[in-house]
């Protein structure tokens, strides 16, 4: 048997991230986040929120399981973490390591992401860090937010949600924020680049969005070098 060519993921992973690696993602410096209101959306079990708080940056996050439970948040975080976990190893030519040296290390960052989060959602009694939401339809305001970040949802399931959708997402992520909106990975759960970038590039350059493809200085994903940035 050849190796493996895809990285398999049922419905959505419900799994986060770091906020070290949201700055190698987005190619951020974190003190020029000072004084910004961010928005992470769709935001999981990332950690990026609760640790940007404690930096003393106003963050907020945006995701459809945040009308769940810290104990049902901790179970689903959990099982997809081993899924993928358990995949890292069997897969890895599928994957460029050197951020993480080793499926092991990564697992330990998706570990760490995930207990950050749930100990922050766990003290958010008031949901005002992590807002229940999905897109393409936000509960925020016009211009709510300076910088808006997507991570590893838009264009990366790609397959499951079609050319309108990503194009009503981006036109929402761009209604809510003042700035900026950086979309990150560009590509499907294949590593090929995904089937609705170029139609949706040309639609935000047709509507006045002025899109580009920016190199970041990080790469999983074998191939994922690039973010989508495009201002409102």
């Amino acid at each position: 048997m050849g190796e493996p060519t895809t990285f398999e993921v049922t419905d959505c992973a419900v799994i986060g991230r770091t906020f070290e690696e949201y700055v190698a993602m987005f190619d951020l410096e974190p003190t020029e986040l000072e004084g910004r209101r961010v928005l992470d959306c769709p935001s999981g079990v990332a950690s990026f929120v609760a640790t940007a708080t404690e930096r003393g940056i106003d963050a907020v996050g945006a995701d459809v399981v945040y009308d769940r439970s810290v104990t049902e948040l901790e179970r689903r975080c959990r099982e997809d973490r081993e899924s993928v976990g358990e995949q890292l190893s069997e897969k890895r030519a599928l994957f460029e390591w050197s951020f993480y040296g080793s499926p092991a290390e990564r697992r330990r960052y998706l570990r760490r992401a995930a207990d950050r989060f749930l100990e922050d959602y766990a003290s958010d009694g008031a949901g005002e860090r992590y807002v229940a939401a999905a897109l393409p339809s936000l509960p925020f305001d016009r211009d709510s937010f300076s910088l808006v970040l997507s991570s590893h949802f838009l264009f990366l399931y790609g397959d499951r949600f079609g050319e309108a959708f990503h194009r009503e997402s981006l036109r929402e992520l761009a209604r809510v924020a003042t700035d900026e909106v950086r979309v990150y990975p560009l590509q499907g759960l294949d590593a090929e680049p995904s089937v609705h970038l170029e139609s949706a590039v040309s639609m935000l350059a047709d509507e006045g969005y002025e899109p580009t493809l920016e190199t970041v200085p990080f790469e999983f994903q074998s191939g994922s070098t690039e973010m989508l940035v495009y201002s409102p």
